[in-house]
């Protein structure tokens, strides 16, 4: 196996949020009853393709289409 140049690695990690993700359940102080505002209809995803090199990280522009 060719020995690997480390400046040349890139490492890219694909995350993503969805608005319809919402947790169903959640707690409150004192046994009080949780009230929060959810996204109704309005779906959206938000997708981020980061990668990090040796010298520093970078970005793919191709993440904000």
């Amino acid at each position: 196996m060719a020995k690997l140049d480390p400046s040349r690695l890139v490492f890219i990690d694909e995350s993503g949020a969805k608005t319809n993700m919402t947790r169903l359940r959640g707690r409150a102080l004192g046994g009080n009853r949780l009230f929060t505002k959810t996204p109704h209809g309005h779906w959206c995803t938000t997708t981020l393709i980061p990668s990090v090199r040796l010298d520093g990280t970078t970005f793919s522009p191709d993440s904000f289409t």
